[in-house]
């Protein structure tokens, strides 16, 4: 028996080493750092700043009980969101996971809306439905805020199917997290994208803890950019907590993709500064780990220091951005807890009846 298993085996070899082999695949050029000009960069640096004043309100009300379930914050990755968007055509689609209030925000939606989505009322973007997990803007070109691990991946993938077989030229931008690159359907989603040469942007947000536990434990693999390797899917490891990098990056990536070169992968390094929920505690690293992160590469302050340096701006029109920024998100958290709840009635709505 040993001995016709290796025959068996030695056949197999012979027959493999016959096979032509693959021809390696183009693979992108290195981004490039973007410079921005000073219009460019002072919006950034008000979407950003947006969405952490607008994260911060949001985890005080969740302290006072008008947030219900689940609430994860995107306080250290303003970046990623802020850098990849600017990219982007109005015509283009983005999913993401549950960690989505920041990309409602860069997406345009006001933030009154989102807001009174937290707190489940009836004006928010979702009528109250969706909640902190699952808000959604077909007219902003959003898909979700999708609260089951990795689920967006596939469905990201069909949006970037959905484009190619209109013809009408967008991409589909999926983010997902470093826990969610270890689930299968993520790499069904990469071996599909890459056979139908599908015009879709894998964005990985490695915020380097998942739930709680460090990439570095959890992964075999913890250099994320690779994981696409076996489906001949190109990555691209950037700094997350870099807007200009990672806008660099994402053009880097637009340019790929709409040239009809199928998929791409982007792993950005970034960071949350809380819990991964409200619920977490975060125990797993230690408050001189996240304050080292804060104070030599926060995205916010890196804008600012750019900004002062470039001449675009000084000490005191950032302040009034920062006013201006504050007054907006104590608008939405007042808008958000005096605005009606749904009506009941509003159980039978949106509710899709199969008849078989």
């Amino acid at each position: 028996m040993m001995s016709s298993g290796v025959i068996f085996l030695a056949r197999s070899s012979t027959r493999a080493s016959s096979e032509p082999a693959s021809p390696l695949r183009e693979r992108p050029p290195e981004p490039k750092r973007y410079k921005p000009t000073s219009e460019e960069l002072l919006k950034w640096y008000r979407d950003m700043l947006l969405i952490r004043r607008f994260e911060e309100r949001a985890g005080q009300l969740y302290g006072m009980g008008l947030i219900g379930g689940f609430c994860h914050l995107y306080i250290g990755q303003e970046a990623v969101v802020t850098g990849v968007q600017a990219a982007l055509n109005p015509h283009d689609s983005i999913i993401t996971g549950y960690r989505d209030h920041g990309h409602m925000l860069v997406a345009g939606i006001e933030a009154r809306a989102v807001m009174a989505e937290l707190t489940g009322r009836q004006a928010g973007i979702s009528k109250g439905k969706g909640g902190s997990m699952h808000m959604f803007s077909v007219d902003h070109g959003f898909y979700g805020g999708h609260g089951i691990v990795a689920a967006q991946v596939p469905l990201g993938t069909g949006l970037a199917f959905a484009h190619k077989y209109k013809g009408d030229g967008g991409l589909a931008v999926t983010y997902f997290g470093d826990g969610a690159s270890n689930q299968g359907q993520v790499y069904e989603s990469f071996n599909m994208a890459e056979l139908w040469k599908l015009p879709v942007i894998y964005v990985i947000e490695n915020n380097q803890y998942a739930m709680g536990t460090s990439v570095n434990r959890a992964s075999s693999e913890d250099q994320l950019f690779r994981r696409g390797e076996s489906f001949r899917v190109p990555g691209i490891q950037v700094d997350g907590m870099d807007v200009c990098a990672v806008r660099g990056a994402a053009q880097t990536a637009t340019e790929w993709v709409r040239a009809g070169k199928g998929p791409i992968l982007l792993e950005m390094k970034t960071y949350r500064y809380r819990g991964h929920s409200m619920s977490d505690p975060a125990k797993y690293r230690s408050r001189d780990e996240v304050q080292a992160m804060r104070e030599k590469s926060d995205c916010i302050e890196a804008a600012k220091r750019d900004l002062l340096a470039m001449g675009a701006a000084t000490e005191a029109s950032l302040k009034d951005i920062e006013k201006e920024v504050r007054a907006i998100v104590a608008d939405a958290a007042d808008f958000a807890e005096t605005t009606p709840e749904p009506n009941p009635a509003e159980l039978y709505t949106d509710v899709l009846v199969g008849t078989y």
